[in-house]
């Protein structure tokens, strides 16, 4: 069950350690979807204009999905901008999700009206590279107003996204597990086979005797390797 009582609100320290830097407009990213086995994975950046953040913010994980619905209608109007990008199943399986990741972020950062001079990307790892001037910091999305900002919105914006499959495609739960290997989405996977929006190239189908013929190999330069 989500809690956010007990949890330290996120702040803006590390926003304010960019301004120091001489950064003028800092974006935060955050992705979803990269551990689903169908959809795409999605990524928002997203720019604050520095003031108050709504009451109960936190990393999207932390909310349960009626609070993440209201926190969203609260984050929109407060946002001073954001943007979305994405990269679908098929382009995952062909360059591999390192780089399928680093082309939605991208998309979602040119997405902006503005070009952020710094952007701060939650986890351990800087996949965006050159030309991005990027600050990793781990667990972003509990401690940073931006990037929880990010997670929150790209989270509602990926579940919209794969309930609007579900009338498609009933049975594998799309609308409520997004994707995710859900008890319900691994019956229907294992018999009925793949939909178009799943992940071909993964080891899932390697449990599955009547489907299993139909992975993709995974792209060379992406086979379990870190993110850089």
């Amino acid at each position: 069950m989500a809690v956010t009582s007990s949890r330290t609100p996120p702040t803006y320290d590390l926003e304010h350690e960019l301004y120091g830097h001489g950064a003028a407009l800092v974006a935060g990213v955050d992705e979803v979807g990269r551990g689903a086995w169908a959809g795409p994975v999605v990524v928002c950046a997203a720019v604050t204009d520095g003031s108050v953040p709504p009451e109960g913010l936190t990393d999207s994980k932390m909310l349960s999905p009626k609070r993440r619905g209201a926190m969203g209608e609260l984050l929109r109007p407060w946002v001073r901008d954001h943007a979305f990008g994405r990269a679908e199943p098929a382009e995952i399986d062909d360059v591999g999700m390192t780089e399928a990741l680093r082309r939605a972020a991208c998309r979602a950062l040119e997405g902006l009206r503005e070009r952020p001079d710094a952007v701060i990307l939650d986890g351990r790892h800087d996949y965006l590279g050159h030309p991005w001037k990027v600050r990793t910091q781990v667990k972003a999305d509990l401690s940073c107003v931006t990037v929880a900002a990010a997670s929150v919105l790209a989270k509602l914006h990926r579940d919209a996204l794969m309930a609007a499959l579900d009338p498609e495609f009933p049975g594998y739960g799309f609308a409520r597990a997004a994707g995710y290997p859900s008890p319900v989405h691994r019956a229907a996977l294992a018999e009925q086979g793949p939909t178009p929006h799943h992940r071909m190239s993964w080891t899932y189908l390697d449990n599955l005797p009547k489907w299993r013929h139909l992975r993709k190999p995974r792209p060379g330069t992406d086979v379990r390797t870190p993110l850089w």
